[in-house]
């Protein structure tokens, strides 16, 4: 009877420690850029793979980001599969810390009943660009003993009659053509970017939906803001997906974003990332089409 006591208050114990015990979390944070330069908006990538039975939660704007400014976060949907949660978000931030290269990272927390556990990953590092090269302190100087060519007098009434007559020329030109001369050179211009653009973006397109990668997500995503901000003069490339539905009063478009950052951010895909990417090219083509309507509406 003793011998049966012992084994049962050995198996409780032993049941107790296991529940007791910390199960694991992973936890993954980086910077999408290696370098930048004072001020200058970084993004942090936080990801999180632990148990789903688990409570974690992500920082938010409260927490102390030390000499790094909090500017933005985005929080993409959590994916369980086999009882193992993975979580994601995306932190943007500005550096203005001096020190030539800035350790930082970002904790994800384990809620217990009246506590916490904070878990850490490795610290990122974030390298300080300098906008100007020192100067040295003592000038150097090429000797050289090679005569130095003198150039012959030139014929400068010459030059300026032929100067004189052709600002004549550009003028009238200008006076009687001008507007529509320039209008048709923005609008030539305008379709020849767009041709331009068209054929990067249908490669870019056709390598990420034939082999999804981060790096093809990122590219396709940057060539599409590059092109708008080219096409409307906005800094497409400085702003989130939200803030360009905001901007463009478009919340449809948000969707298409998510589904190919879920690639960079995640390391998720969809099946129809290609309805995504068709989409986003409409976008562009409507804004494209919108501005030649302005040039020609002023000629």
């Amino acid at each position: 009877m003793d011998n049966i006591r012992i084994l049962l208050v050995i198996f409780l114990s032993t049941l107790l420690y296991l529940n007791g015990f910390p199960q694991e979390i992973e936890v993954q944070g980086y910077f999408r850029q290696d370098s930048a330069m004072l001020g200058e908006r970084v993004t942090y990538v936080l990801k999180a793979k632990y148990p789903s039975s688990l409570p974690v939660l992500f920082p938010d704007s409260t927490y102390n980001f030390g000499t790094m400014e909090f500017l933005g976060k985005e929080s993409y949907p959590s994916f369980t599969e086999e009882g193992i949660t993975q979580d994601s978000a995306v932190y943007y931030l500005s550096n203005f810390s001096l020190d030539p290269v800035r350790k930082f990272r970002l904790p994800v927390y384990e809620i217990l009943r009246y506590d916490s556990i904070s878990h850490y990953p490795e610290e990122a590092e974030l390298i300080l660009k300098l906008t100007i090269d020192e100067i040295p302190d003592v000038l150097t100087f090429q000797e050289t003993n090679s005569y130095q060519k003198i150039n012959q007098p030139f014929n400068y009434p010459y030059l300026i009659v032929a100067l004189v007559a052709f600002l004549i020329v550009a003028l009238t030109l200008v006076y009687f053509f001008g507007k529509t001369i320039t209008n048709k050179w923005k609008a030539y211009w305008e379709r020849r970017r767009w041709r331009r653009f068209v054929e990067r973006w249908d490669l870019a397109k056709k390598n990420l939906v034939k082999q999804p990668t981060v790096d093809g997500a990122d590219e396709l995503l940057g060539l599409w803001k590059g092109y708008l901000e080219k096409l409307t003069g906005r800094p497409y490339k400085e702003w989130t997906a939200t803030e360009i539905s905001k901007h463009l009063h478009n919340q449809d478009i948000l969707n298409d974003f998510r589904k190919i950052e879920l690639i960079i951010y995640a390391n998720r895909i969809t099946e129809d990332v290609h309805v995504a990417c068709e989409n986003l090219l409409q976008v562009s083509n409507s804004l494209l089409e919108e501005k030649l309507k302005n040039i020609h509406d002023h000629e």
